[in-house]
C-alpha cells in the first residue's frame, strides 16, 4: 500500500514489478494462514466475519496476480492495495473472530460452497472497482493532465472499461450461483425453503445494483457512469456487509 503512493506520485510512467512481487509474497503468507485455519477446522475457513474478510481479500489479490501477468495490468495493485490493507486491518478486530469450539461440527459442504461462491463474487467486484478507478484516473488525466496521460503506461480507457465490465460480469455470475443455493441451505438447516432475513434483502439490493450496471453497459451507456457505479457498489458492500451479517438470525444459527 505504501509503495502504491510512490506509483501515484510518479504518474505510472513505467511498469513496476515491485508491487506485483510484494503482493505475490503477501499472498504466500495469506494462503498459508487460510490453509492452517482450514485444516484446524477441517472445513473451508468462512465461518465468521474474520474469515469472510480474509477470504475476500485473498480473492482480490488472486485476481490481481492473474491479471498482473500482463504488465499493463500491474498497476491495478496500486488501486487495490489500499482497500485490501484497510480490510485486513478491519479483520483483526477481536470481536470478528470469536473462539471456535474444539471440534466444530458441519453437516456437509453446502454452506461452504454457498459462502465461497458469494465471497469469490465479492472479490471479482473488488477488482472491477480497482479497474474502474484506473479508468477514472486515465479519464481525468486525459481531460486535465494531457502530458501525464501521454507518459503514463496505464492501459487505454477502452481496455479498462472492458476488463472492468468483465470482472463485474464474473462477480455477478458467482454471486447469482451462490445465492441460488440459499433455499437449499435453508431447507437443510431450518426445513423451509424461504425465510425473510436482513441478509436476503441486502443480497437482493446488491444483486439488483450490479444487474443495473450490467444492463447499463450492455446498452452502450457504460464509461464514466459504469466506473463510478462499480466503485460505489463495492464500497456499499464492504461498508454494510459486516453489519448485515451480524443482524442476520439465519447466519447466527
Amino acid at each position: 500500500m505504501l509503495y502504491s503512493v510512490f506509483l501515484f506520485r510518479k504518474g505510472f510512467r513505467q511498469d513496476s514489478l515491485v508491487s506485483y512481487i510484494l503482493m505475490l509474497v503477501a499472498l504466500f503468507f495469506h494462503t498459508g494462514c487460510m490453509a492452517l485455519r482450514g485444516f484446524s477446522l477441517r472445513h473451508c475457513p468462512v465461518n465468521n466475519l474474520f474469515e469472510a474478510t480474509v477470504f475476500i481479500t485473498w480473492t482480490i489479490v488472486a485476481f490481481y496476480l492473474v491479471l498482473g501477468l500482463m504488465s499493463k495490468w500491474r498497476f491495478l495493485g496500486a488501486f487495490a492495495s489500499p482497500v485490501i490493507f484497510m480490510m485486513g486491518v478491519f479483520a483483526l478486530m477481536p470481536a470478528l473472530d470469536p473462539p471456535h469450539g474444539p471440534q466444530p461440527q458441519f453437516s456437509n459442504s453446502l454452506a461452504s460452497i454457498h459462502a465461497s461462491l458469494i465471497l469469490l463474487g465479492f472479490g471479482a467486484f473488488g477488482m472491477g472497482a480497482a479497474a474502474s478507478l484506473m479508468y477514472l484516473t486515465q479519464e481525468h488525466d486525459l481531460k486535465f493532465r494531457k502530458l501525464r496521460a501521454v507518459l503514463s503506461v496505464l492501459p487505454p480507457i477502452q481496455r479498462l472499461e472492458r476488463i472492468s465490465s468483465g470482472l463485474v460480469t464474473a462477480g455477478f455470475v458467482l454471486l447469482t450461483a451462490g445465492l441460488s443455493l440459499y433455499p437449499l441451505l435453508l431447507r437443510e438447516r431450518h426445513e423451509e425453503h424461504f425465510k425473510m432475513d436482513p441478509i436476503l434483502i441486502w443480497s437482493f439490493v446488491v444483486w439488483m445494483s450490479y444487474l443495473g450496471l450490467l444492463l447499463l453497459r450492455w446498452r452502450g451507456q457504460g464509461g464514466r457512469n459504469f466506473a463510478w457505479g462499480a466503485v460505489a457498489s463495492f464500497l456499499f458492500i464492504i461498508l454494510t456487509y459486516w453489519g448485515v451479517i451480524l443482524l442476520s438470525p439465519v447466519h447466527k444459527s
